[in-house]
């Protein structure tokens, strides 16, 4: 049994989701599982999929579901479903992760709490620039080689650039509040079944701010490391959100505060809370 599932979201991005698993194969921690959550993806990522695990040291699985639209919620389940380590990482297909992404993850792990960390958004020439060159060598985490590039100069390059004090530092003072988001957390898996995962009525616009809203009605305290473990997020259009999935998601989540929900009838288990033995 692995010491930790990295569970990654993919829907239609070969391209990304290549970039991405050669992020994990520089990984300083080997001791996990990938399990590629797909959302009905066609033939070109399970031949990608399949050529990894016939040719990488990754240990992967391909969990699929038919393409019913924006599902996500689902697919996850599924693959917390079958993961089979005791602490999950929940990452997108369009997130490369630094070589140090894992092991930061599994150092600052506590029980009781879930890790809120850190991506770095690039615009789309850059992405499509990186190749597997880059991310072997770690170039493409690099500020100076991004700015040369293109990349401006802003106050979030900090995230590529914090080590030690600075991190810790910036962790603890950042504004940002700690949540969970799907791009890169993590958690015990105990914790997110209790919380019975997903809440498979959402679609885009906050569905993962939502289960770590639920988490936190169940006593999980959130821990802000977004200036420790760190993605690079590729660049890509999200013509599959409406107006009505925001509106739908928003109202959702407010009744989950306002009732200080821990529990979901719509997520792995369908049922109530109350009826669940």
């Amino acid at each position: 049994m692995p010491i930790v599932s990295v569970i990654i979201s993919t829907y239609n991005q070969p391209d990304w989701l290549q970039k991405v698993l050669w992020g994990y194969e520089e990984q300083t921690f080997k001791d996990f599982e990938v399990i590629i959550a797909d959302d009905g993806s066609t033939r070109a990522t399970k031949d990608l999929i399949e050529s990894f695990q016939e040719n990488s040291h990754l240990l992967i699985r391909h969990v699929w579901q038919e393409d019913h639209g924006f599902q996500k919620t689902k697919i996850l389940n599924k693959a917390i479903v079958a993961s089979t380590a005791e602490y999950l990482i929940l990452t997108d297909g369009d997130c490369i992760p630094r070589k140090d992404m894992v092991y930061k993850h599994l150092k600052h792990r506590k029980e009781g709490s879930f890790l809120s960390a850190g991506y770095f958004k690039l615009p789309m020439n850059i992405s499509k620039l990186i190749t597997k060159d880059h991310i072997q060598s770690q170039i493409c985490f690099d500020v100076d080689w991004l700015m040369e590039q293109g990349l401006k100069k802003t106050f979030k390059n900090n995230k590529l650039t914090s080590q030690g004090l600075k991190e810790r530092l910036l962790n603890r003072f950042t504004p940002t509040k700690a949540t969970w988001d799907g791009n890169n957390a993590s958690g015990w898996k105990k914790d997110i079944l209790a919380v019975n995962g997903f809440n498979e009525s959402m679609q885009y616009g906050g569905e993962d701010r939502e289960l770590g809203e639920r988490l936190v009605n169940y006593g999980i305290k959130p821990l802000q490391i977004r200036y420790s473990a760190i993605t690079i997020h590729l660049d890509h259009a999200r013509g599959y959100v409406t107006e009505e999935m925001i509106s739908k998601n928003k109202a959702i989540r407010k009744n989950t505060k306002k009732k200080r929900l821990t529990w979901t009838t719509e997520g792995i288990i369908k049922k109530d809370k109350s009826k669940v033995k």
